[in-house]
Parts: C-alpha cells; sequence; structure tokens
C-alpha cells in the first residue's frame, strides 16, 4: 500500500508540472556520500561514493525524462584535491573514473569536464578527457562533469585568459580597463555558451554554495534537500522542480 500511494503521488507531482516553466539547466551539488556510509554499519566511504555515483545515473535520467538539457554535477572540488584523506581522495577518484566512462558508454549524454585540469592526476584526468572525446557526437543530455572545480578558480582562470589574449595582442591596460564587461568574463568560463543554470540543487541539507558556479547562479533558484545524496529519490528531485516553478523570477530586477 506505502509504495502504491508513493507512486501516485510521484505521478501527482509529475503530472502538476509545466512544461514551459521547466529550468533548462539544473546545476546539483552531490553533498552526503560520506555521511551516507556512515549511518550504515559495515558500509564504508568507497561504498558511499559507488552509492553517490549509482544516483547520478537515475538523476540524469529523471532530467532527460523532463527535457532538461544541460545537468552540472559538482563531483570533486578543489578543496576536496587538498583536504580530504589521501585513501578517501583515491576512493572517489576512481569512482568518479568509473562513472564517466559509464555516462560515455551509455551514448546518451554528451560529456564536458569542467575544472582545473592542470590539478588532476594524470589518470584521472585521461579518463575523464577520454570520455568526454566519446561522448563528443552524443545529442542528448550536456552533462559537465565539475571535478577539480572552484568557482573562484575558475573566474580568475577567465580573467587570466583574458589578459593573456590581449597582452599578446598588444592592448594597453587602461583600453582593457575599458573592454572588461561581465560578457567579456563569461566568455572565457568553462562553461562558455551554455545557458546559465536556472535551478541549482544540494542535498544533506547543508545551505551553502561551496564555489559552485559562483558567476553562472547570479540569478539562479536554489533548492535545499534534507536527504543525503544516495537518498535522494524521484519524488524529491520532483518536488524541486514544483518549487522552481513556483517561483516569480525576478532576474535581479
Amino acid at each position: 500500500m506505502r509504495n502504491l500511494l508513493y507512486r501516485l503521488y510521484e505521478r501527482s507531482l509529475e503530472n502538476s508540472l509545466t512544461l514551459e516553466d521547466l529550468p533548462r539547466h539544473i546545476g546539483v551539488i552531490l553533498d552526503g556520500n560520506r555521511r551516507w556510509a556512515e549511518r550504515k554499519p559495515g558500509t564504508t566511504t568507497a561504498h558511499g561514493h559507488a552509492a553517490g555515483a549509482a544516483k547520478v545515473i537515475e538523476f540524469l535520467g529523471w532530467c532527460q525524462d523532463i527535457g532538461v538539457n544541460v545537468a552540472t554535477l559538482y563531483l570533486l572540488s578543489t578543496d576536496n584535491l587538498t583536504k580530504r584523506g589521501s585513501t578517501e581522495l583515491g576512493e572517489l577518484m576512481d569512482v568518479i573514473g568509473t562513472l564517466s566512462g559509464d555516462l560515455a558508454a551509455s551514448e546518451s549524454f554528451k560529456l564536458q569536464l569542467v575544472g582545473d585540469r592542470e590539478s588532476l592526476p594524470k589518470e584521472l584526468l585521461k579518463k575523464l578527457e577520454d570520455a568526454e572525446k566519446a561522448s563528443k557526437k552524443a545529442t542528448g543530455l550536456h552533462v559537465n562533469l565539475a571535478v577539480g572545480y572552484g568557482g573562484r578558480k575558475e573566474i580568475a582562470d577567465a580573467m587570466r585568459l583574458i589578459l593573456k589574449k590581449h597582452a599578446k595582442a598588444g592592448t594597453s591596460v587602461e583600453a582593457l580597463a575599458d573592454l572588461l564587461t561581465p560578457e567579456l568574463i563569461t566568455e572565457h568560463l568553462y562553461t562558455v555558451g551554455q545557458p546559465d543554470p536556472d535551478l541549482v540543487i544540494r542535498t544533506s541539507g547543508e545551505q551553502r554554495l561551496s564555489g559552485f558556479l559562483l558567476w553562472q547562479s547570479a540569478n539562479s533558484e536554489f533548492y535545499f534537500e534534507e536527504a543525503l545524496w544516495p537518498d535522494f529519490r524521484r519524488v524529491d528531485f520532483l518536488r524541486a522542480i514544483r518549487a522552481f516553478e513556483r517561483r516569480h523570477r525576478r532576474f535581479g530586477a
């Protein structure tokens, strides 16, 4: 009976959505894998990250079901690279490498690595770039894999690219100051050419961005979910979409 009621509620949520008001780009901060593992006796952190990877595949299917165009997954931050223990970090990178290969092999997603490539170990970088190349011709959901990603680092990298480009062209500092606009910076971000995220979801009850898409999320709607990432259900996803549709977006006005 409980499963039947759940399915009926899920269907009711889905039927309540308005197609023209759906988000085109969803960003998600996949938080809670470690805590999920800690709450299950005999479960290791590695199992928690593996469960999180399995949830990613489910989540992307839900995005496809409702017609989302772009999904950005915050898988590994620049802080994670320096602050996580070496054992856990190695396990997490193994999971990410395997996940990227599985997503590419499905031929359902066009993958793009967004992050500081120079900060990543060569083995992981190769797996991610191989997956990126293998999925280049895919026409389905565009999936950004935010690995070695930090919002401040992305903005600094964009500014560095602009400075190098104009220094090479002989542009003076004064002239560059006149040319510098938000649009110019946007053109040099990792996500150039993509729509900004309409909706950013964070699981595990935490209510902060942790450096995720700082520039791009200026006008995003945020949804904070109590469930840990491996426990995130389709009904939770649909609630987030419903909440998004009910908000009156002002875009800073």
